[in-house]
């Protein structure tokens, strides 16, 4: 039996591990932890720019927040990347509004007689819904997606056959016109452009704009693999060179489309035991497609189509000859008002209307789906400006900007997601619109929209201790060289801070990056008393 202790002896212990906290190390200044961070010889190739800013105690900005916490390179101009999107879904909710609805219809200027005969052509139209898919609303950890990814346009097909109409004597006509034909960024990467990051945009999108091929090994070795695309398989046109490969050896496959093309090649191998790959593929005109794919399902309800399938356009170059005061601002997203083809007042056969703007910009900030935000865009400019397009939406975004306190010489902005090279803006003006964001009615709404960290969207995988999830609501940034991290944290002492870290210029494995944004992070929470 071991010797009892006397509470004497106890007494002194105790005492020592009450006063352990106290006689601990003293937590070094938030600049000296960034430093011991950054002070790692390969990190100190790269260019980095921080800033973190103090909040008042409810997380908003008043006149006794504002602080600089810590300051580095803050002034200098960076590639956010996605951190753009900041700046994109900030201007949708405060000056389009969280309750936002888009509408897409089914119009016609033709007549349809008792026998179900429309005399005229039938106008599928968008008005830029980015949700005519199967994903899941609202979103909720992780995007989610039903079986049924074309279900809107099946809705509104099902809407015409009880509607009465059997025979289109017209052509079926893709009207995405209430964007300008600008499908691309300023800047986007020409590898981006076959994959769903780098998807057209348009005002008449279908399941994002891409479709999903599935890579299944066939049953023999020496056989071609098995390739189906979902959906409506034929938009493209496969050239699949994809071989079956014993099982246990290695499996490596490409695929490539060029710029233009409506065919996909497919090379490489996959092994027998494989369990398959699937991949998301960019179409290339999205009106196109939803014609293509419009008509097959009204035929498959036993509507007769006399006539063929075609796109409805607004070229970029017709929209340059008018004045800007030549161009009415529309209202057509929420009110259902649509561009019409000829002078004929269309009337509507069919309608889907969107859930609320604001469960879209969760999505877009939680994953950093660039679609979405290129849209928002150009939305943007269609709402707010003087047309559907980059350049209008970005001339809103720069009056929004200027209004949340933001010089015009700290960013310069290609496009609505962060996709383009040539975007630049300081860490002072994220920092900024974070702060800014904070004083506003939508400010709440916004925040919330964030990746939370350890628990959901690019965040779900970061900062998973317990003592930081929930902690830190950010947006990530990346493209090649380029890494971003800009949000809200609170600290050990319950200060809440806007910061922006953004790292350009690095030739790094991109983890060792993301680990020392991670680590820079925990510094900033990792604070002791006020200075």
């Amino acid at each position: 039996m071991p010797p009892r202790r006397s509470v004497a002896y106890l007494l002194p212990l105790l005492f020592l591990q009450l006063l352990s906290p106290v006689l601990a190390a003293p937590l070094k200044p938030l600049p000296d932890r960034i430093t011991a961070v950054l002070s790692a010889p390969d990190l100190s190739r790269g260019f980095w720019g921080i800033e973190i800013v103090s909040l008042s105690p409810d997380g908003k900005a008043d006149k006794a927040s504002g602080k600089i916490l810590y300051s580095q390179n803050a002034d200098k101009l960076f590639t956010p990347a996605s951190n753009t999107k900041l700046f994109t879904t900030a201007a949708a909710l405060a000056l389009i509004g969280p309750d936002y609805k888009f509408r897409t219809t089914v119009e016609t200027t033709g007549t349809l007689d008792r026998y179900g005969r429309l005399n005229g052509d039938l106008v599928l139209v968008g008005h830029g819904d980015p949700n005519l898919s199967g994903r899941e609303l609202p979103y909720d950890l992780r995007t989610q997606r039903n079986e049924d990814p074309i279900q809107a346009l099946e809705a509104l097909a099902d809407a015409l056959v009880q509607k009465g109409v059997k025979f289109v004597d017209g052509d079926i006509v893709a009207d995405d016109s209430y964007f300008a034909f600008e499908r691309y960024g300023e800047g986007w990467s020409q590898d981006d452009l076959v994959w769903a990051d780098g998807a057209p945009v348009s005002a008449l999108t279908i399941n994002d704009n891409v479709v999903f091929v599935n890579i299944l090994p066939a049953d023999r070795a020496g056989e071609k693999a098995f390739v189906s695309v979902k959906p409506f398989a034929e938009y493209y046109r496969l050239d699949n060179r994809i071989i079956t490969t014993p099982a246990g050896t290695p499996r490596k496959f490409f695929v490539n489309r060029e710029p233009g093309s409506t065919t996909l090649t497919l090379w490489g191998n996959m092994p027998l035991d494989d369990a398959g790959a699937n991949e998301a593929l960019a179409i290339e005109d999205p009106a196109e497609f939803a014609a293509g794919l419009f008509r097959q399902l009204l035929e498959k309800r036993g509507i007769i189509v006399y006539g063929r399938e075609r796109t409805h356009h607004t070229e970029l170059a017709t929209l340059s000859t008018f004045s800007v005061s030549a161009i009415a601002p529309s209202h057509g997203g929420s009110d259902g008002q649509s561009r019409p083809l000829n002078n004929d007042r269309p009337i509507t056969l069919a309608s889907y209307e969107s859930k609320p703007l604001l469960q879209d910009v969760r999505v877009i900030n939680k994953v950093s789906q660039n679609l979405h935000a290129e849209i928002l865009l150009r939305l943007l400019g269609r709402e707010r400006g003087n047309s559907g397009t980059i350049e209008g939406g970005l001339e809103v975004l720069r009056g929004f900007l200027t209004q949340a306190g933001i010089s015009s010489d700290e960013y310069n902005f290609y496009d609505g997601s962060g996709l383009s090279r040539q975007n630049l803006v300081t860490p002072h003006a994220i920092v900024q619109l974070l702060r800014y964001a904070s004083t506003q009615p939508w400010g709440a709404d916004y925040k919330a929209t964030f990746p939370l960290a350890g628990i959901d969207g690019s965040l779900a995988d970061r900062f998973n201790a317990p003592r930081l999830q929930s902690r830190i609501m950010a947006k990530t940034g990346s493209l090649g060289g380029v890494k971003a991290l800009s949000g809200y944290a609170t600290t050990d002492t319950g200060q809440s801070v806007a910061f922006s870290i953004m790292s350009n210029n690095f030739n790094l494995p991109a983890k060792r990056v993301t680990n020392a944004i991670d680590e820079l992070v925990k510094a900033i929470v990792e604070d002791g008393p006020a200075q």
